[in-house]
């Protein structure tokens, strides 16, 4: 138990140097390139940060722990929503560009109804079980391609929009340190990431909580400390898109290639976790849709932070309870 602590410990500390590192290479070549904070946020950092959901999923199905993969995906998008746009409100209040609040977010919104449509596909399925099934996979595959053309499709249109604005006029790093620099923060989030899992894990099972609530929980809050980190530092240096980008990609992400390629590997039966929690997801990409509009316009306020992260603790202590 106290080596499993010592690894989230260390896992903690790779993960914020991570990020901080990540954050900085990731701006200085978005200046550079002349290409926005929230384009790289939905591609580059967002890749980065999706990779321990990746690793562990794909793992997951192919050592047949089909609730854990499943679970680290929908517990990651959820944990993304709720705690990563509300603390980082919190810290500082999120503006959101207005092409986010037309195109990226209800795009984030709608993997969240592929996931709840596939959750409930017993129906559909030669199985009879709700299950993502390889031709599923590959449809999200398809999916994932085509938001991946969409994104670069913007980026080289090379229209300005309220959101590219440097945050500062100080320029920025060479394009070897920045390269360093992103390669150094993402092996220290990923194996990071994977430290804190381990451990996180560990500690978990030994208190006898099952498989699918250590995905939905432990291991999906593990994986995303490195969207929580990068986020809330991204929003303290004043890069709003690069924070939203990060969370929006790596909810696509997580749904339309982590799902894709774990479930094209191997079918992913849904098992215990069910319409409570998909819809816990939905509910939270449309309320983080919705609190844009609302209170101060194309602005998540400190006051909808504190609701999103107060409905996350909710949610937790209800899937716990449960359990």
């Amino acid at each position: 138990m106290i080596l499993d602590i010592v690894w989230l410990i260390v896992g903690l500390v790779l993960i914020l140097g991570g990020a901080n590192a990540l954050t900085d290479g990731s701006a200085a070549i978005a200046r550079r390139m002349g290409i926005s904070d929230l384009v790289v946020g939905l591609t580059v950092v967002a890749f980065g940060t999706s990779a321990p959901e990746l690793v562990i999923s794909l793992l997951g199905a192919i050592d047949g722990h089909t609730e854990l993969a499943i679970g680290n995906v929908v517990g990651s998008n959820i944990f993304n929503v709720f705690v990563i746009i509300g603390v980082t409100a919190l810290v500082r209040p999120i503006s959101i560009g207005r092409s986010v609040m037309t195109m990226e977010i209800p795009m984030m919104v709608l993997s969240a109804v592929l996931l709840l449509l596939l959750g409930n596909s017993a129906s559909l399925s030669a199985t009879g079980i709700n299950e993502v099934t390889r031709l599923s996979g590959i449809f999200l595959l398809i999916f994932f391609l085509l938001f991946m053309r969409y994104t670069f499709a913007t980026a080289r249109s090379g229209a300005p929009t309220d959101e590219d604005a440097p945050a500062d006029r100080q320029p920025p790093m060479a394009i070897g340190r920045s390269v360093v620099y992103i390669i150094l923060g993402l092996a220290a989030l990923i194996w990071g990431g994977d430290r804190f899992v381990a451990g996180a894990s560990a500690i978990a099972i030994s208190l006898g909580i099952s498989e699918a609530v250590v995905g939905l929980t432990i291991v999906a809050a593990g994986t995303s400390l490195p969207e929580l980190a990068t986020s809330i530092v991204a929003a303290v240096k004043g890069k709003p898109g690069l924070a939203v980008g990060n969370v929006i990609g790596s909810n696509i992400f997580n749904v339309l290639m982590v799902l894709g390629v774990s479930a094209t590997v191997s079918p992913l039966p849904f098992g215990s976790i069910g319409n409570f929690d998909l819809l816990t997801l939905l509910g939270g990409s449309l309320a983080f849709w919705l609190f844009g509009w609302i209170i101060r316009y194309r602005t998540i306020t400190r006051l909808e932070g504190g609701l999103l992260t107060a409905a996350y603790i909710a949610y937790t202590a209800i899937l716990l309870a449960r359990a």
